[in-house]
């Protein structure tokens, strides 16, 4: 066997990472036909929330049968143990779906765990088309795009917060890396109070709010201008990108 190809799949089923809206907008809107296709051909899913799932299909897909529809749920409470099975049905020849509850799996979301499980069990995977808040916010920030880090959520607790905030725009001074992050949405005005307090004068500061909604909001400044500008973030979905 040539040692450079890829070892064929010895499972039938697939896994399909099936992105999600990043708001409540229409999906077709936003995302690509070809994920209508998918949810009309796969009936296994791994979730993060039955309840939204279902309603996402139910948009994208009303005439699916909803009592076809078989929903595994994998969040903070799920037991690590019963992941692995959540995969049984691709090893019997059927597809299963992966959905966020906003954007794309595995990035900032559970699903990650089922995609490396299943790359342990050689099943195939399939990621599909659609919205990134994280890429989306780089791509209109105007900073460097060639080199950036996303760096989930920063510490809840306001010393090490301050110490995070201050050791990210220390490394991209140095680096001349884009620093990106996020923040729980109600905790959002509070987070971006902190931002103007500890960061230099002259950092840049991207907010990208809402992203693909009507009421989208992306703004770059220096730190600066942020502090002369009155901004409701409030339990709106958004991330942060600096740049010193």
């Amino acid at each position: 066997m040539d040692e450079n190809k890829p070892s064929p799949s010895l499972v039938a089923g697939k896994v399909y990472l099936i992105p999600t809206t990043l708001g409540d907008n229409a999906p077709l809107e936003v995302l690509p036909i070809s994920i209508k296709r998918t949810i009309e051909n796969i009936d296994y899913y791994v979730v993060e929330n039955e309840k939204t799932a279902r309603r996402f299909i139910k948009k994208v897909s009303p005439g699916k049968s909803q009592g076809d529809i078989q929903i595994e749920t994998i969040n903070k409470y799920t037991d690590p143990a019963a992941i692995p099975a959540f995969l049984d049905p691709c090893i019997h020849g059927d597809d299963v779906g992966v959905l966020s509850e906003a954007g794309c799996p595995g990035i900032a979301d559970p699903g990650a765990d089922i995609v490396r499980i299943a790359h342990e069990k050689r099943i195939q995977v399939v990621p599909l088309v659609g919205p990134s808040s994280i890429l989306m916010a780089m791509m209109s920030s105007g900073m460097n795009g060639q080199n950036f880090a996303f760096n989930g959520y920063l510490p809840i607790e306001g010393p090490e917060r301050k110490a995070m905030i201050k050791r990210l725009e220390r490394l991209s001074r140095e680096t001349g890396q884009s620093q990106i992050f996020m923040e729980t949405p109600y905790r959002n005005d509070k987070l971006l109070a902190e931002l103007t307090k500890t960061l230099q004068r002259s950092t840049r500061l991207c907010i990208a709010t809402d992203i693909t909604l009507p009421t989208e909001f992306i703004k770059t400044k220096i730190v600066h201008e942020w502090k002369e500008l009155e901004i409701d973030l409030n339990k709106r979905p958004t991330i942060f990108i600096i740049q010193a």
